[in-house]
């Protein structure tokens, strides 16, 4: 405490300098001026530098979180689409498969439905052929027995006379009964 008095009573002692004025010493001034400044500035400005930048953590922090927060959701939902984008395209290849398996079957059905229509058409045609041929055979047949018959009554009209008519009917009528029994 001695200390302290000493102090302010060294203070009393001091010689007045007389007047007010600038003291133009720069290596004098200057050290104690700055250390005044920086003294009143830590002293004062302690807490309000110590708030500004404790907000300014407290932001860049919250501005971390927020991005953290931000980046999880976005490889969660990064991880949804990917996910998504594989069943996707497990199922265009499927269906490009089970397309491409459809187009073949379908060409196969298609190629067999064609060559059995065109097996039936040329069933068709033959037989039609076959028609066509038996009816102008008897046709054929019909004319040249209608001829025949036709010049035979002919002959038979201008040659033969009521006897020999009657023998020739007879005679036709024994083999139509011979026949008749070979039939049978």
């Amino acid at each position: 405490m001695k200390n302290v008095t000493d102090s302010f009573v060294s203070l009393v002692h001091w010689p007045f300098a007389g007047s007010f004025g600038f003291n133009t010493d720069i290596l004098a001034t200057n050290p104690i001026n700055l250390s005044v400044v920086l003294g009143v500035l830590i002293f004062f400005g302690k807490g309000v530098l110590s708030d500004l930048l404790d907000n300014r953590k407290l932001r860049i922090l919250n501005t971390i979180r927020n991005s953290e927060e931000l980046q999880g959701g976005a490889i969660e939902r990064l991880e949804k689409a990917r996910a998504r984008l594989r069943k996707v395209e497990m199922e265009a290849d499927q269906f490009r498969v089970n397309g491409y398996s459809e187009i073949e079957r379908e060409k196969l059905n298609l190629i067999n439905s064609t060559y059995k229509t065109l097996e039936q058409l040329e069933n068709y045609k033959n037989e039609t052929i076959h028609f066509e041929q038996q009816r102008a055979i008897n046709q054929v047949r019909q004319r040249v027995f209608q001829q025949a018959l036709q010049g035979a009554l002919g002959t038979l009209n201008s040659c033969l006379n009521k006897e020999l008519h009657l023998r020739t009917i007879s005679a036709n009528i024994g083999m139509f009964g011979t026949m008749k029994e070979i039939i049978d």
